[in-house]
């Protein structure tokens, strides 16, 4: 599996996501129990932020940055300038704080933040939209590689039983600890 293309395919997945945002529902619920719309669209400006230093600058600050006042306008510009940093040719290694990380694997791990919490903002604004299938299934792997029992009840909730029926989407979201619906 190319990163590039995983997080391009995950950039425009939550693109589509973001473009439902409705300036005066930033207060709505998300399925990221503790955060309203705004805040998860603040952090996903952080994470978009800290993939493009990554990209640009071979290091990722661990402070983050400050989005603006309209946050899906800030979504946009920057996963546009994530995918130009990808396409003028990181480097190979990144610096996370002054732990080395191949810059392919900094590329998968941001399209599985990217896409769950594109599936958390179409949630919020009550306008589902599933994890294209291809898409789900080549980002679970890199999400089990990722997630540690530890960030659990930190950075994830505890995985959410499905039917061995149920598809990559649902089995995504479920290992991250969220269900296939959101009550919005």
């Amino acid at each position: 599996m190319n990163a590039g293309e995983l997080l391009e395919r995950s950039l425009a997945y939550a693109l589509g996501s973001v473009a439902e945002v409705a300036p005066d529902g930033l207060e709505r619920g998300t399925p990221c129990g503790e955060w309203d719309l705004g805040e998860l669209l603040g952090h996903l400006d952080d994470s978009l932020d800290a993939l493009h230093e990554g990209l640009t600058g071979g290091r990722i600050g661990l402070v983050p940055g400050h989005p603006g006042a309209d946050l899906a306008c800030a979504f946009r510009t920057r996963a546009c300038a994530v995918l130009g940093a990808w396409a003028a040719g990181p480097g190979e290694r990144v610096l996370v704080g002054e732990l080395p990380l191949d810059v392919r694997v900094m590329a998968a791990v941001g399209a599985v933040e990217i896409t769950v919490h594109g599936w958390d903002v179409a949630q919020a604004c009550g306008r589902p939209r599933p994890i294209p299938p291809g898409l789900a299934a080549d980002l679970l792997p890199v999400a089990r590689c990722v997630v540690a029992t530890e960030d659990r009840g930190v950075r994830f909730a505890a995985p959410v039983a499905v039917p061995p029926s149920a598809g990559p989407d649902a089995r995504l979201l479920a290992f991250l600890g969220r269900r296939d619906s959101f009550p919005g």
